[in-house]
């Protein structure tokens, strides 16, 4: 059995079960526990968000049905990817049918864990550039609403690697280092369970989820309010993710592999990049469209009332109703309402 501690912050070994509770034979793991809160409360954070823009409620809540979905299945088809030799998802020892329904169950088996947050990041940008389209709302609102909701599922979901032992880094000394320790489920002389390995860690699960909290926090206290341009917000999670994670997967033991490469720490020096590029385009055009508007190229939410303010969230501009009615009398003008 195996046990945490962290000595240097003087926290005993303990024992977490994988298991949060069972109702008869199905068994429910804390893991799907904390991805479950995780899509609530990135829910929540949408809905907010989406009122702050102006988008209808409707939108938002398909929005979120739609992105969990693909979120899920990006993440899972990502992982199966990149460990597709080293877990041998492919089997061939059966009949036909067999080996076909054996496979199938190894790429779709997300309960029994390998999920990576870039594909379910890379599926969701997908499934909302699409939503956008099909919806009629630029794509980048969306993305800007996005980012918070997926900095709040990082944070949240990277407990459940700390529940499972897994995602830490190479050996340090360091005080906060996380101790791993194996016991023997056979007793010592004295009554005791044998300590048979340990070895103390990077909390490389403590470090992103840090790490991911400061810059949920930067976006809700700070940037969103201070928002000039669609896309800011999908930018600085770019940069900020990107940056964070290439370093901090430098640490870990367990990356998923391209050749010698990091996957993951790859892809996180492409989106520190893409990060800034994008930005810098974003930027110059924003500053274009300053100089060129009467009203200076103010911020304005995508479903903006005529008095400038953004309208109810359940109820886009459009589609709302007016209570005017014209005024009786003739007007000598040939019924002009001047």
């Amino acid at each position: 059995m195996q046990y945490l501690s962290f000595p240097g912050l003087g926290i005993p070994p303990f024992h977490i079960d994988r298991v949060a509770f069972r109702i008869g034979p199905l068994t429910v793991a804390w893991y799907g526990v904390l991805i479950t809160c995780g899509m609530i409360l990135a829910v929540l954070c949408a809905v907010r968000l989406a009122k702050r823009e102006g988008i209808s409620l409707d939108d938002i809540t398909d929005f979120a049905f739609y992105v969990i979905l693909a979120g899920v299945i990006g993440a899972r088809a990502y992982y199966v990817i990149f460990t597709w030799n080293k877990y041998g998802y492919l089997v061939t020892n059966g009949s036909f049918l067999h080996n076909l329904a054996r496979t199938l169950y190894n790429c779709i088996a997300v309960w029994e864990g390998g999920l990576a947050i870039y594909g379910g990041v890379l599926a969701g940008l997908l499934c909302g550039y699409l939503f956008s389209k099909k919806r009629k709302i630029p794509f980048l609102k969306i993305f800007d609403i996005l980012a918070p909701c997926v900095l709040i599922g990082q944070v949240i979901g990277r407990w459940g690697n700390f529940i499972n032992i897994e995602a830490y880094g190479s050996e340090t000394t360091l005080p906060w280092r996380m101790g791993i320790l194996q016991y023997s489920s056979a007793m010592s002389g004295s009554g005791e369970a044998m300590l048979i390995s340990e070895r103390y860690v990077h909390p490389t699960f403590l470090y992103e989820s840090l790490w991911n909290l400061v810059g949920l926090i930067l976006v809700l206290a700070v940037l969103y309010r201070r928002k000039k341009f669609d896309g800011q917000i999908f930018c600085f999670y770019l940069v900020w993710y990107g940056f964070g994670r290439m370093l901090i997967e430098g640490l870990r033991t367990d990356s998923l592999m391209l050749g010698n490469l990091r996957v993951s720490q790859g892809v996180g020096f492409l989106s520190l990049v893409l990060g800034i590029l994008i930005f810098t385009i974003l930027s110059k055009k924003h500053r274009a469209e300053q100089t060129d508007q009467p009203d200076g190229g103010d911020y304005k939410p995508v479903y903006e009332g005529a008095d400038g303010e953004p309208n109810d969230a359940s109820e886009p501009a459009e589609s709302k109703e007016t209570d005017e009615t014209e005024p009786e009398g003739e007007y000598e003008d040939g019924g002009e309402n001047h």
